[in-house]
């Protein structure tokens, strides 16, 4: 198939009928978008704070934070149906491995985001040569976390994006609810 065709992956007789709130689902899915992105901006920020520390409260340089995300699970089944679909596309014989029921229009659209946790990345830290440091080693060196500032930037300036992107959604869902108001 063209990838300029697209496909159809549920349609309602009735018209679309969430089972929760309904109108406010948008909001919702954008706010968690909007928390998201903010601990990963946190994140950032922490790691271009400590660019240069040395010594932490467990010991040793400070260890570059990452945010991990993953879809919200309570209503996410994105991967859940993908997953049979790719079953279901992979059999040789229609009869070999049968699809299950079609999947509803609420197990189609995404639920939000989470933050799944928040990771030290495990990487070498940078050793610089410094006998007059107080950190020190008997060598010479000292140990500085290796966080690459201009690394850190751009990941900010991706979050900061994706949060602008987050409230231009709640602002037009904001705009569609005040019209069906007006009606």
């Amino acid at each position: 198939m063209p990838i300029s065709e697209s496909v159809t992956l549920g349609r309602s007789a009735s018209g679309y009928a969430p089972q929760r709130s309904g109108i406010f689902d948008s909001l919702d899915v954008s706010a968690t978008g909007l928390s998201a992105q903010r601990r990963k901006l946190n994140a950032i920020a922490s790691n271009i704070a400590n660019v240069d520390t040395t010594r932490t409260e467990e010991g040793g340089a400070y260890k570059r934070k990452r945010v991990m995300m993953i879809e919200s699970p309570h209503l996410g089944r994105f991967r859940n149906i993908l997953h049979a679909e790719q079953n279901r596309l992979s059999s040789t014989n229609q009869n070999h491995m049968p699809g299950g029921p079609e999947p509803t229009i609420d197990e189609l659209l995404g639920s939000g985001v989470e933050t799944a946790e928040i990771r030290e990345e495990p990487i070498e830290p940078r050793l610089v040569y410094d006998p007059a440091h107080p950190d020190a080693r008997e060598d010479g060196y000292v140990v500085y976390p290796d966080i690459n500032v201009v690394t850190e930037m751009v990941d900010m300036i991706s979050a900061s994006r994706a949060y602008e992107a987050n409230v231009t959604a709640m602002n037009a869902s904001k705009e569609m609810i005040t019209k069906a108001l007006e009606i």
